[in-house]
């Protein structure tokens, strides 16, 4: 009986022993990435197989009232579209295009000099469309890469050849990268620049400091170039102070706005000025510093992980991956009022005509996705939909 009593006890302090050393060990992983906030996590978040996405496998279908669907995509990152032809670049690095009026579609490869590297949050991240596409068939994309065992980006033009988009120029490269905090983000502004967003790889100390290129927001001339009217001398950086910018909008006065992932919430929608500080690491949310420039928003303790965005009619449309839903921002009352939240995580939007159009992120290590993802929709601005 008392050998009984004695191995039951020293079962019960085994058990405890056990629930102590993972409840220590939960507590010492930080949240460092809004991206994850209330996710699900792959066994392995930092490596995943790409997934062969083929013209049959991607489904196109289009409503009585005219509306695009695209199925089967694989972790799709930015919309770019040319009349009634899209062009999705997708993480893994492929390019896919759809004609919206024919639904025909053609994956597109992409040959660089660097190869992608598509590993945790990084690969083939940022696809902009040349101003005058129809004639040059140019794009600009920013795309992870290793060298010498260092994860690094890279900005780059391509042009588009019989279905293969290959590298023209190098613009930037050596653009500090990690398993977190791309950045990523590239948009032509209203002033002909190329803007790129760039997160500063879960170090955050580099987002303050001028000589490093992490955790800014960059701006270069199509020839990649600095703009002699850039605020600081022989420089790219156009603002610094930033975690992981994942959006770039302008409105009709040509005020530009930023998206940026915070640390356990607080992410922020900024006003963005030439040559000014946001704050990160030093002050989040509602926090003041001399010197340092406050978001016009912020989602405070809950988490939005706020990704692409455009602007339409006085308010800003920001893709909420964690959040899973469009938020729309009104700049001239300063509410954020959910938009839609029906297809899970959202990576991308464009508006045009009436319709926003989005990309959802379900394949990638975080999502959840249906028999469907990854999925390209069109909503209307004016009325409540269905992902269905």
């Amino acid at each position: 009986m008392k050998k009984s009593m004695f191995l039951s006890f020293l079962g019960i302090f085994v058990v405890l022993g056990i629930v102590v050393i993972v409840n220590v060990m939960n507590n010492e992983q930080t949240n460092d990435n809004a991206e994850t906030d209330g996710q699900t996590q792959t066994e392995d978040p930092y490596n995943q197989d790409a997934v062969e996405v083929s013209e049959e496998s991607i489904e196109v279908t289009a409503t009585d009232d005219g509306k695009i669907t695209a199925n089967n995509l694989f972790i799709p990152w930015t919309i770019n579209k040319n009349g009634g032809t899209f062009y999705l670049s997708q993480r893994e690095g492929s390019v896919i295009e759809i004609n919206g009026e024919l639904g025909l579609v053609e994956v597109q490869d992409v040959q660089v000099s660097e190869n992608i590297l598509h590993e945790g949050q990084g690969g083939f991240l940022g696809f902009a469309l040349d101003p005058n596409f129809k004639e040059t068939n140019r794009a600009y994309a920013y795309h992870t890469y290793s060298k010498n065992g260092e994860v690094l980006n890279r900005i780059v033009s391509l042009t588009l050849k019989d279905n293969t988009w290959e590298e023209e120029n190098v613009l930037l490269e050596n653009i500090p990268g990690g398993e977190v905090n791309n950045g990523g983000r590239l948009k032509i502004g209203p002033d002909g620049f190329l803007y790129a967003t760039t997160g500063d790889t879960g170090q955050a100390e580099l987002a303050q400091n001028l000589d490093n290129l992490a955790g800014k927001i960059l701006r270069m001339n199509l020839e990649g170039e600095v703009p002699q009217d850039n605020p600081f001398e022989n420089s790219y950086v156009y603002s610094y102070g930033h975690r992981n910018s994942q959006g770039l909008a302008w409105d009709e006065q040509g005020n530009l706005y930023s998206s940026e992932h915070g640390e356990d919430g607080h992410d922020e929608i900024n006003l963005i000025e030439a040559g000014q500080n946001y704050g990160w690491p030093e002050i989040t949310g509602n926090e003041e510093e001399s010197g340092m420039k406050a978001p016009v928003a912020h989602s405070g303790e809950d988490t939005w992980a706020p990704a692409g965005m455009a602007y339409s009619d006085g308010r800003l449309y920001v893709a909420s991956l964690a959040g899973k839903q469009i938020f729309t921002y009104d700049i001239e009352s300063s509410e954020t009022t959910e938009f839609y939240d029906e297809a899970g995580r959202l990576r991308d939007v464009l508006v045009e005509n009436g319709s926003i159009f989005t990309i959802t992120s379900n394949n990638d290590q975080y999502g959840e996705p249906t028999a469907k993802d990854d999925r390209l929709l069109q909503l209307s601005l004016t009325k409540e939909v269905s992902a269905d």
